[in-house]
């Protein structure tokens, strides 16, 4: 199971200590232009080692794409790419060879395959992500008129408590926590390195804001809209929980006070529904909340045990990152826009 998508889809290969990471995107529609600088810009928000409060590996994530792609333009057929690895410190992982970390991926790989490459997490890595995000900025491309912006909403019990009609999405990339409220990206900033500090790690929430999808994305039965936007979000490594529209505090609500009533040009007086409803898009905007958890390996001693049960003492070494949700915004919003894309050409091919 290593391909995304229903009829665009993405494949991936690739391990955290290998040569490279890399994909195969199959129907792609000819004839696009694209704009190459904005598939990079994509990937320099994702990349490690930006800031002081993300890991310190160094990897420029430099896409080179070997097929699908001719004059600057895309050909309908395949387009393959990879990202070479650049900054590999295989030596921080050999501690680890024969020991599992706690609520890491260590022991159900082992148990899975009945081997595993400990170096970096080997598949288990977030590092696969960066395919993800190659496959995403390209289908942004297929998506002009959509916007998709995605911010950090919560950092442990930090949250930015402002709707998302009071942000101004332009501030997200103006501080290293991705979050568009000044005041509350501080605290998270400070909240993050204090914990970086004792060798500890912390989860949070990234919210994601789609505006200007059309009316009729997602399927009525299976492939709803929000579960291919839930499917693909549930993928990302540390991801936790997901809630779109009103999510959990709809069900504490009436049926009178959750309705979202019409206008007379069809939009509606409030959208608690999430801009999706019978698991379709109906034109108001869809919003949607991703739970990360702290991050497994630790820059401190645990318990844990080793492959023989054998209580061992572990301790992380090298270079992670504190808080996930920082570097899994660009993350959350090219997996956006894959699945968008994903499902408008379904609707394109349906109405051929």
């Amino acid at each position: 199971m290593f391909t995304l998508g229903n009829f665009l889809t993405l494949s991936t290969f690739g391990e955290s200590h290998g040569l490279a990471y890399g994909g195969i995107i199959q129907n792609f529609p000819a004839g696009l232009e694209v704009d190459l600088a904005a598939v990079q810009q994509e990937l320099d928000r994702r990349k490690p080692g930006q800031s002081s409060i993300v890991t310190q590996r160094k990897e420029s994530d430099t896409v080179k794409f070997l097929s699908g792609i001719f004059d600057g333009k895309t050909t309908g057929t395949p387009i393959g790419f990879i990202i070479e690895n650049e900054n590999q410190k295989s030596k921080d992982y050999d501690h680890i060879a024969k020991a599992y970390r706690p609520s890491h991926a260590d022991f159900t790989y082992d148990q899975k395959f009945g081997f595993r490459d400990y170096r970096g997490g080997g598949k288990s890595s977030a590092r696969e992500t960066v395919n993800w995000v190659v496959a995403g900025a390209l289908a942004k491309q297929l998506l002009p008129n959509i916007s998709i912006n995605a911010y950090v909403s919560s950092v442990g019990d930090i949250f930015c408590v402002k709707p998302y009609q009071d942000l101004d999405f332009s501030k997200t990339e103006n501080n290293i926590v991705r979050c568009p409220d000044e005041e509350t990206a501080e605290k998270m900033i400070a909240k993050i390195k204090a914990i970086k500090k004792e060798g500890n790690t912390i989860g949070g929430t990234i919210t994601c804001v789609i505006k200007n999808a059309p009316i009729g994305l997602g399927e009525p039965v299976f492939g709803k809209l929000q579960a291919e936007l839930a499917k693909a979000m549930m993928n990302i490594n540390a991801a936790k929980g997901f809630e779109y529209g009103s999510g959990f505090c709809g069900a504490k609500m009436t049926g009178k006070e959750h309705n979202d009533l019409f206008n007379e040009d069809f939009t509606t007086k409030t959208n608690l529904s999430g801009g999706i409803q019978g698991g379709i898009s109906n034109g108001m905007d869809i919003y949607f909340r991703v739970a990360f958890k702290p991050i497994a390996t630790l820059l401190r001693p645990q318990e844990s045990i080793d492959q023989d049960g054998n209580p061992i003492t572990v301790e992380g070494k090298g270079r992670h990152d504190p808080c996930v949700v920082p570097r899994a915004v660009p993350i959350v919003e090219n997996l956006a826009a894959f699945v968008l894309a994903d499902l408008f050409l379904i609707n394109k091919i349906r109405t051929i």
